[in-house]
Parts: C-alpha cells; sequence; structure tokens
C-alpha cells in the first residue's frame, strides 16, 4: 500500500491546561473520503484544528505527503494543501457569496486558474451562481455550508477536511451536499470528514475512526464499523 497522505502518530493536544487529545494514531489514504466519529466533546474537533495548525500539538507527529507539519503555522499549512472548513461556516458578513469564496484563493496568485475554480464551485453549487451577489451570512444555512465547502475548494487543496458537514441542516441540504463532496472528490482532492451523525459519515466515506475520550477507539472500513456491535449500539441506535 502506498505510504498516507496524511500520517497521524501519537498526536496530543488541548487548550492550556486542559489535554483533549491522548494519543491519536490515524491514517489517511490519497484520494479516498475518511471519516471521524464520535461523541460531542470527544476531539474531533480539536484533531482538526490540531492537524490545521490552529491548536498547538503538544506530542507526537502529523505528516502530510511524508513532511512533518505539526509545528507549522496555519498559513504554512494551507499552502502545503491542506484547506480546513471549519464547524458553523464562519462565512464574512457583509461580503458576497463571491467574495467570501475568493477569499479561500488568497494565497494563491494564478489568476486565470482562480477565475476557472471559481466557475468550478458554482457549477458545482448552482445556487451560489444564483446568488453570487448576495451576502454570504443572509443564505440558508445549507447554502451556506456550501459556500464555505466551495472557500476551501478555492484554496485548491490535496486535503478538504470539512468539520460537522451536517450540523442544524435539513436532510435535503445534506444529502445535496454529500453528493458535491463524492464528486469533489473524484476531482482528486482527498476528503477528511468529521461529523456527528455517524450514518451520513459512513454513506460517504471508506473508512472511518471513531474517537472517544481523545483517542481512536474503533477504526476500520466504514461497511464494517456499521456492523460493528458497539458502533451500533453507541451510534447508530441499533
Amino acid at each position: 500500500m502506498a505510504e498516507p497522505l496524511l500520517q497521524i502518530e501519537g498526536l496530543k493536544s488541548g487548550y492550556g491546561d486542559v489535554q483533549v487529545l491522548w494519543g491519536i494514531d490515524l491514517a489517511v489514504q490519497a484520494g479516498e473520503i475518511a471519516c471521524i466519529v464520535g461523541s460531542n466533546g470527544a476531539g474531533k474537533t480539536t484533531l482538526l484544528r490540531t492537524i490545521s495548525g490552529v491548536v498547538r500539538a503538544t506530542a507526537g507527529s502529523i505528516r502530510f505527503s511524508s513532511e512533518r507539519i505539526e509545528k507549522a503555522d496555519p498559513e504554512a499549512i494551507l499552502r502545503r494543501g491542506i484547506a480546513h472548513v471549519p464547524e458553523g461556516r464562519r462565512l464574512f458578513k457583509g461580503l458576497s457569496v463571491r467574495d467570501n469564496l475568493l477569499l479561500g484563493a488568497h494565497l494563491r496568485r494564478d489568476r486565470e486558474e482562480i477565475a476557472r475554480d471559481l466557475d468550478r464551485v458554482l457549477a458545482i453549487f448552482p445556487i451560489l451562481a444564483e446568488r453570487r451577489s448576495q451576502d454570504a451570512t443572509t443564505l440558508s444555512g445549507g447554502e451556506q455550508q456550501m459556500c464555505a465547502v466551495g472557500r476551501g475548494i478555492m484554496s485548491k487543496p490535496r486535503l478538504l477536511m470539512v468539520d460537522e458537514l451536517s450540523l442544524g441542516l435539513a436532510p435535503q441540504a445534506v444529502d445535496h451536499i454529500g453528493e458535491a463532496l463524492v464528486e469533489i472528490n473524484k476531482t482528486g482532492i482527498t476528503i477528511l470528514l468529521v461529523e456527528q451523525d455517524v450514518a451520513t459519515a459512513f454513506e460517504l466515506a471508506r473508512n472511518g475512526f471513531v474517537i472517544e475520550l481523545g483517542r481512536v477507539a474503533i477504526a476500520g472500513e466504514t461497511r464494517a464499523l456499521a456492523q460493528d456491535a458497539r458502533v451500533r449500539e453507541a451510534y447508530l441506535g441499533v
């Protein structure tokens, strides 16, 4: 098997004196959709924030394309090709959909390619094309999530990390965005999805990691995890 695009070993991090991650080990292969699931407070969001450099690792290693990045700052990590769509979307009030999308490309200088990528995002999410001049924060929740995902794509990432895709969204919106992520993945972008809705995560991803109390408790192919008695009882309600 090829070396993973993202390899994490013994990762620890937290906030001040509060440790949240207690030795995370996981690997994501290039070209796949993988998911991280678990209950509230398990450490899922902290893990993504540590990968993207927002939270500093206190121990362990993060390798991206074989390069150590656990000490890099967020801008350097973005330049290396990791884009983070945060929980809550965090769009910029007062800026149009188009301008919010273009902010994702703020580190790029390839203007013609940026224009092509913008057209591609608007083709993936046609509703954003219709509302490109509208204040992004006045969109519906599902449309805001589309804009946030599109902004991540505009950075031209190799790895797109999406935190809580379905949070607060109607099922139809979740289905639409999920289908879009599959299409985005087909273009060669690897996706790491954090999701509290385990059924949605397992439907989209090939491999999954169940985090409990800051550690990976169970890992494997999602079709196998969906049949695991521990996962079914704790997260699928069966």
